[in-house]
C-alpha cells in the first residue's frame, strides 16, 4: 500500500467558552491565527505559538474535566524560566518534576476546561 505523507496534525479542543481558552492560551505564549463567529458568537478560534498549534471548537454542552482522556505536550528550550513567567502572570503552574522521559524537567497547566498540559524542556525538538 502506498503512504500518502501528512502534512500536520493540528489537535482541535471543545471549550465551554472559546473567547475566555483563547485569553488563557495567550498566557502561554499562543496568538490567535485565524477565528469564526456565528450567529455572533465566537465559535472556533486556531491558535499557534511557533510552531505549536491548536484549534478551539465551542462545545455544544458542559466540560467534564474528570472526563478529559488527552494531554497537550508542549516543548519549551527553558522551562523554569518558562514556568517563572507563567506565574508572575497569575498562572497556577505545578512544580517542576523530572519523570524519566523528561530528565530535563516537565511543568503541569490544567486549562480552563481541564485540560492537561505537559511543558518539557527541550531545545531540540523539530516537528
Amino acid at each position: 500500500m502506498a503512504s500518502l505523507p501528512l502534512r500536520g496534525l493540528v489537535p482541535m479542543a471543545h471549550v465551554l467558552d472559546v473567547l475566555r481558552s483563547i485569553e488563557f492560551y495567550r498566557q502561554l505564549g499562543f496568538s490567535t491565527r485565524n477565528q469564526l463567529e456565528h450567529d455572533g458568537n465566537l465559535v472556533w478560534a486556531w491558535m499557534e505559538s511557533g510552531r505549536a498549534h491548536l484549534m478551539l471548537t465551542r462545545s455544544n454542552g458542559v466540560i467534564n474535566s474528570e472526563e478529559q482522556a488527552v494531554l497537550f505536550y508542549l516543548y519549551a528550550p527553558d522551562v523554569a524560566a518558562y514556568r517563572a513567567e507563567l506565574i508572575e502572570r497569575g498562572m497556577a503552574v505545578g512544580p517542576i518534576t523530572h519523570p524519566p522521559y523528561m530528565p530535563e524537567g516537565e511543568i503541569r497547566i490544567e486549562d480552563p476546561d481541564g485540560y492537561v498540559l505537559l511543558v518539557g524542556q527541550s531545545d531540540s525538538v523539530s516537528l
